[in-house]
């Protein structure tokens, strides 16, 4: 049977000092979970909160509470990276991928899971809806599952069906999701979209995150046919293509006919699509970002961002010099997996500069700044001002490649610096081969 509290405040009294609580993260956010476990601070001594990036509500990894309460992130939102500067929470590396076996091999052994789920069906069972990812295996596992039954979260076929028995506290409560809405794109996320879609063939699998460029990418894909899409994160702009037959799924080899993915973010709309679609499947986060599993796919389109580009191509996604940004995620499972796809691209995607106007190709990363994808594993850097080809190229070429891509303003710098690393083979690598020198004699 069910165990039915009245509210949140009842069900948080099974977390106890000493825990360890993940929270389901994302959209998912259970917001009066969060809020009841935080008002129970002077009850509470040493509970360790672990979660992907959250949003919404995130009061527990203030000053305030750091006596009851400690944060470690293993990707930061905004709503806590205040904290972290300022040392009230931490970030853990990892891949997205990796997040799971560390629940599942008790490395991070969990005590509680905080959980925002649909409403049972005639069966009892009820769906983690838009965030399965690394909640998957926390409900494996924990000892504990606290439940927040909300008719707003869309009930989602895949590994995130829970039976209602299953937990040991929940409650009804009409709560709504966390609403992303992405402004449509500028001019220069729509080069950089152009370009990408350039080199996007036919029957592709693609992967990518959400934002301005993600979002080009996909409108300039309307003349594409038989698109798939396996991807850590589903997002709106994929409707379009769906509606269209554009993308159909059609030509995968891993889940053929439906869409993969670990978590949604969104609008109404998209969780409206996603409820009871059985074109989209939300999956375990160590299946679909497993690199075993992307390569199977045809043609894998990764592609994701960067803060910055050093002159070699080392990727950092991460963090600001020293400070702590966002997180590795999925970032190198699916560049790692585009690039063993036959076909595959591994594509970073960024614009040449910031708002500031700073160059983000830079002769080197900041002191302290993250790689998250290494210079082995980059393939291919797309700026608004081309895209920069690097696969089978040494340094010296991938600097000339990477200087020809980014902004006119920043180019006698990095050419200087680049003049300065590498030498003379900055020049004798990059001079083209004139037609008489190869004609044999």
């Amino acid at each position: 049977m069910a165990n039915y509290v009245q509210n949140a405040a009842e069900a948080v009294k099974l977390i106890k000092s000493n825990n360890r609580v993940l929270i389901q993260g994302g959209a998912a956010t259970p917001q009066a979970l969060a809020k009841a476990m935080t008002e129970r601070a002077e009850e509470l001594s040493n509970v360790e909160v672990v979660h992907i990036h959250t949003e919404g509500y995130a009061d527990y990894a203030l000053p305030e509470y750091s006596k009851s309460f400690k944060t470690s992130a293993f990707f930061l939102g905004g709503n806590i990276r205040k904290s972290v500067d300022a040392g009230y929470a931490q970030y853990n590396p990892v891949f997205l991928s990796d997040i799971p076996v560390l629940f599942r091999n008790d490395t991070l052994p969990l005590d509680v899971v905080l959980l925002n789920v649909s409403p049972p069906d005639r069966h009892g069972y009820c769906s983690l809806g838009v965030s399965v990812d690394v909640v998957a295996a926390g409900v494996e596992k924990a000892k504990v599952l606290i439940a927040q039954i909300n008719p707003q979260m869309p009930r989602c076929m895949g590994d995130g069906i829970i039976h209602i028995d299953r937990f040991d506290a929940c409650f009804d409560i009409d709560e709504p999701l966390y609403e992303l809405n992405i402004p449509a794109a500028n001019e220069t996320e729509k080069r950089i979209g152009n370009f990408i879609a350039e080199m996007i063939p036919d029957g592709a699998t693609l992967q990518m995150g959400i934002g301005g460029i993600p979002n080009a990418v996909l409108d300039a894909l309307g003349n594409h046919k038989n698109l798939g899409v396996h991807t850590e994160m589903f997002s709106e702009g994929l409707l379009p293509l769906m509606e269209k037959g554009v993308i159909n799924n059609s030509q995968k080899k891993i889940m053929a006919g439906k869409i993969v993915s670990g978590f949604a973010m969104g609008s109404r709309k998209l969780y409206n699509f996603m409820d009871d679609n059985p074109e989209v499947w939300m999956m375990d986060i160590q299946f679909v970002n497993d690199t075993a599993v992307i390569r199977q796919n045809p043609a894998v389109m990764a592609i994701n961002s960067a803060l910055e580009v050093d002159l070699t191509g080392q990727i950092c996604a991460d963090s600001i010099g020293t400070r702590m940004y966002s997180g590795v995620g999925g970032q190198m499972d699916f560049m790692r997996g585009a690039a063993l796809s036959k076909g595959g691209k591994a594509i970073c995607a960024l614009p040449a500069i910031t708002g500031r106007g700073v160059s983000k190709i830079v002769p080197t990363l900041k002191e302290g700044a993250g790689v998250v994808t290494t210079r082995a594993h980059a393939q291919y850097v797309a700026t608004e001002y081309g895209v920069a080809e690097l696969k089978g190229r040494n340094l010296a070429q991938r600097a000339k490649a990477l200087i020809d891509v980014s902004h006119p303003d920043a180019r006698e710098e990095l050419e200087r610096a680049a003049h300065e690393r590498f030498g003379p083979s900055f020049i004798s690598f990059n001079t083209p081969i004139k037609a008489e020198e190869t004609t044999l004699v």
